[in-house]
């Protein structure tokens, strides 16, 4: 399956390993247009490949958001499952420019 390409407001990161990059995107993406998607398990060319999602994996991208993007933002952050594949999807907007 796939997700279809990255864009201004779309972005894939194949891991949980890529949350640091992970927060940088948001940061930009919110900073540019207020509102968008990123997804854990989903390769940069759209193509799902999955990744193991436990409450702990949850909980660490909720941190990560917390300590990392000023203003706060309360993103919703959810499992989805595509085909038998685990993904994680992280939602988010924010009105407080800049991030």
């Amino acid at each position: 399956m796939n997700l279809g390409k990255e864009n201004e407001t779309l972005e894939f990161k194949k891991t949980t390993g890529e949350v640091k990059a992970a927060m940088v995107s948001i940061a930009a993406i919110l900073n540019k247009h207020g509102v968008g998607t990123l997804y854990f398990g989903v390769k940069p060319n759209g193509d799902v490949i999955g990744q193991e999602v436990s409450e702990s994996s949850l909980r660490d991208i909720s941190r990560n958001v917390f300590e990392s993007i000023k203003p706060q933002i309360y993103p919703a952050i959810t499992e989805v499952v595509l085909e038998d594949k685990h993904l994680i999807k992280v939602e988010f907007s924010g009105d407080h420019k800049p991030y």
